[in-house]
C-alpha cells in the first residue's frame, strides 16, 4: 500500500480510511479547460450508486434557489527555497509571524539542528526552536517578495503555474493550500449556473498546514486552528436557500463552525472543529462537492462523516477502478449527505 506519508500501520483505528493507491493515480496537473475534469456521482437513491460525468453536468441538476457555497480564500507565496550553510537544500514554509522577524515554519531538508543558519537569494535566517515538525525561525534579513513562492502539496512533484492552484473565486489572502474542489469552476460554468438560478455565497477558512498531514489516531478530536469568517450577507443567503451545496471540504468545516440546529449566523474567528463519522452536522447542507482525498487524511474522515463510511470507500475503490485522479488537482466527486 502506497502513503505520501508512510505513516506505520498501528492498530489505530484507521484501517477503515485506508485504501490501495499508486503514486500513478495522483494528478501532477489541473485539468484544462477546469470544468472537463471527471466527475463521480455518488447518489444513495438510485439502484446504482454511481454515476461517471463530467464535471460542467453540475449544470444539469441546479435549481433555482441553489446556494452554491465556496471558499474565497487565496493561497499565499509562503515558500522559501534555500540552503543550510553546509550546503544541503532546504524548503522553508512560513505559517505565522510571531515577533520581529521571527516565524514558525515548517522546514523539510535534510537533518535541521537548533541553531542551523539557512541562506535564500537574498535573505537568510537562524533556526531559533523545534518542537516537534514546527520550527521557530529568526530572520537576519527577510527575503524579496520576489522570492516567495506558492506551497504546493507534497505529492505534486511537478512544478504547476500559480494560477492552476488558485480558484476563481480567491480573494482573501491567507492560505497555505488552496481549496481544491473550487479549481474545477471556471467563469463560464459560474455564468451558465447562475443563468439556471443558481446563487453563490462566499465563506473564508484560510487552510493550514494540517491539510497535509495525516491523522494519527481514529479519536483525533481537535484540527489545527484555522482563521475563518462568513458574514452577515452571506449568512442570509445560505440561510435562504432552498438547496445548500458546498463546494469542498473547508467549506463544510466553515459552515459547521458557524451553524447551529439548522441556522449559519455571521462568524469571524477560528475553526478547530474536527469532522469524522458520528459527528452530528448542524447545517442544513444537502450535498458537497469535494476531490479525492489521501487515505488516512482529515479530509477524508470528513467525506465518511458527511455520506457514509461505506459508501464513500466504495465509491474511492469505484473510481480508482475507472482511472479518476486523486489529489488536489485530482477529479471530483458530488456526494450527498447520509441521513
Amino acid at each position: 500500500m502506497w502513503n505520501i506519508f508512510e505513516v506505520e500501520e498501528t492498530m489505530d483505528g484507521l484501517a477503515q480510511f485506508d485504501y490501495l493507491l499508486n503514486e500513478s493515480q495522483i494528478s501532477q496537473h489541473l485539468t484544462h479547460p477546469r470544468e472537463t475534469c471527471k466527475l463521480l456521482v455518488v447518489n444513495r437513491l438510485r439502484k446504482s450508486s454511481f454515476e461517471d460525468r463530467i464535471f460542467s453536468w453540475l449544470n444539469e441538476i441546479i435549481l433555482p434557489g441553489d446556494v452554491i457555497v465556496v471558499n474565497n480564500t487565496s493561497v499565499s507565496r509562503a515558500k522559501l527555497i534555500g540552503r543550510k550553510s553546509t550546503g544541503g537544500k532546504i524548503e522553508l514554509t512560513l505559517m505565522q509571524c510571531t515577533g520581529n522577524k521571527e516565524y514558525l515554519c515548517r522546514l523539510k531538508g535534510g537533518r535541521l539542528q537548533e541553531g542551523n543558519k539557512l541562506i535564500f537569494k537574498t535573505g537568510s535566517c537562524v533556526i531559533a526552536k523545534r518542537a516537534n515538525d514546527v520550527f521557530t525561525v529568526v530572520f537576519d534579513k527577510l527575503p524579496s517578495k520576489s522570492e516567495f513562492i506558492l506551497p504546493t502539496p507534497p505529492y505534486v512533484r511537478e512544478k504547476i503555474p500559480e494560477s492552476d492552484y488558485q480558484t476563481i473565486f480567491s480573494k482573501q489572502e491567507g492560505s497555505l493550500a488552496a481549496p481544491t474542489a473550487g479549481l474545477h469552476f471556471s467563469k463560464q460554468l459560474v455564468r451558465q449556473l447562475r443563468k439556471k438560478g443558481a446563487m453563490f455565497a462566499h465563506v473564508t477558512l484560510h487552510i493550514g498546514f494540517g491539510t497535509f498531514l495525516p491523522v494519527h489516531a481514529a479519536n483525533a478530536s481537535h484540527a489545527e486552528p484555522e482563521i475563518m469568517e462568513i458574514t452577515r450577507a452571506n449568512a442570509r443567503t445560505i440561510n435562504n436557500a432552498t438547496r445548500i451545496i458546498a463546494v469542498g471540504t473547508t467549506s463544510v468545516k466553515a459552515l459547521e463552525t458557524a451553524s447551529k440546529n439548522g441556522v449559519v449566523y455571521p462568524t469571524k474567528g477560528t475553526s478547530t472543529i474536527f469532522i469524522k463519522p458520528g459527528y452530528c452536522f448542524q447545517s442544513k447542507i444537502y450535498a458537497m462537492i469535494t476531490n479525492f482525498h489521501m487515505p488516512r487524511s482529515s479530509l477524508l474522515m470528513l467525506t465518511c462523516a458527511f455520506g457514509g463510511t461505506q459508501l464513500v470507500m466504495n465509491a474511492y475503490n469505484y473510481a480508482l477502478a475507472q482511472g479518476f485522479k486523486v489529489g488536489s488537482l485530482g477529479d471530483a466527486m458530488l456526494l450527498f449527505k447520509k441521513v
